[in-house]
């Protein structure tokens, strides 16, 4: 999963992403309301994390301009404004959530998880599909009930190939919702991790349309 954090405080800024991309995901950053946007305009998100006291522009002007936008993609509001009218504001304004600091970084992930499975329909945080088991907290995967051995990436690759089952993924998408912005969509990155990914997993498990892109049913 890819998100997007903006957050202009620097120690909190560095302790998300390293957070994030530890636990697997895709991140990219932007530490005032001019550069979030740039962000925003440029790639596609599954998850924003939207700090309000920003430079330049404020946070609840940026999510203004998002949801001019994008009515759809995930915004959770994290704010050291705790008052009620700031939380009713960007709420109307259209964020999916509102967590205030100081908070727990258990917390905030747990809360990034929800709204992913929201976004893909997905009830629970372990999503079984055939023997395969993924479980979306712990960030394991089971053949039957044997835990194999993934990279982040590849990892990455069967989530998202997973919570979307049934329908075919292009390459492009694929990667820009498992790597971040400084990945190079042009070098065979991509390809070196799928076709390890479906060594470690049954045979066909991932299937092929040829023109269009990667599923599994």
């Amino acid at each position: 999963m890819r998100l997007l954090i903006i957050e202009d405080e620097q120690a909190l800024h560095n302790a998300l992403r390293k957070g994030f991309e530890k636990s697997g995901y895709a991140v990219d950053t932007a530490m005032d309301g001019e550069a979030a946007l740039e962000c925003f305009y440029s790639a596609s998100y599954d998850v924003i994390i939207l700090d309000l006291n920003l430079p330049k522009m404020d946070g609840l002007e940026v999510l203004e301009e998002i949801r001019k936008e994008d009515r759809t993609t995930n915004v959770l509001v994290l704010s050291a404004r705790s008052e009620v009218e700031d939380k009713i504001t960007g709420l109307d304004l259209g964020a999916n959530d509102y967590l205030a600091k100081p908070f727990s970084f258990k917390e905030l992930h747990a809360r990034v998880r929800a709204l992913s499975r929201r976004d893909y329909e997905v009830k629970d945080n372990a999503i079984k599909i055939g023997d395969i088991t993924l479980d979306m907290t712990l960030k394991k995967v089971k053949v039957k009930d044997k835990t194999i051995a993934l990279t982040k990436k590849e990892y990455g690759i069967l989530e998202y190939l997973m919570v979307n089952r049934g329908k075919v993924i292009s390459a492009e998408a694929i990667f820009e919702h498992v790597w971040d912005s400084s990945a190079d969509m042009f070098s065979n990155a991509f390809k070196v991790h799928l076709a390890s990914l479906r060594k470690k997993l049954p045979k066909n498990f991932i299937k092929t349309r040829r023109g269009e892109g990667y599923y599994v049913e």
